[in-house]
């Protein structure tokens, strides 16, 4: 069973700033073969390997790739997996 929320962490060159943004996971698979997470805003996207690897992925022309993100697991809220098929 995969994990359908993360929290993912932002940390700026210094360690300091950190921003935490919380994503869910969608039907898509990365070109890694891992779920693909997005914000409500869909604005933040990213691949999270099941050994909590990230991949940021931009999703409009003027993103600077994000360098320093971890991601967090949350816990489940219903246990209801969005990618498994609807009864």
């Amino acid at each position: 069973m995969s994990i359908s929320r993360y929290e993912l962490v932002f940390t700026d060159v210094t360690g300091a700033t950190q921003d935490v943004v919380v994503v869910e996971r969608t039907l898509y698979k990365g070109s890694g073969g891992h779920p693909i997470y997005t914000d409500p805003t869909g604005i933040i996207r990213a691949e999270i390997s099941d050994r909590g690897e990230v991949r940021v992925m931009p999703s409009g022309g003027h993103q600077e790739p994000a360098h320093a993100v971890r991601a967090r697991a949350l816990p489940e809220d219903d246990g209801k997996d969005p990618a498994s098929p609807s009864p």
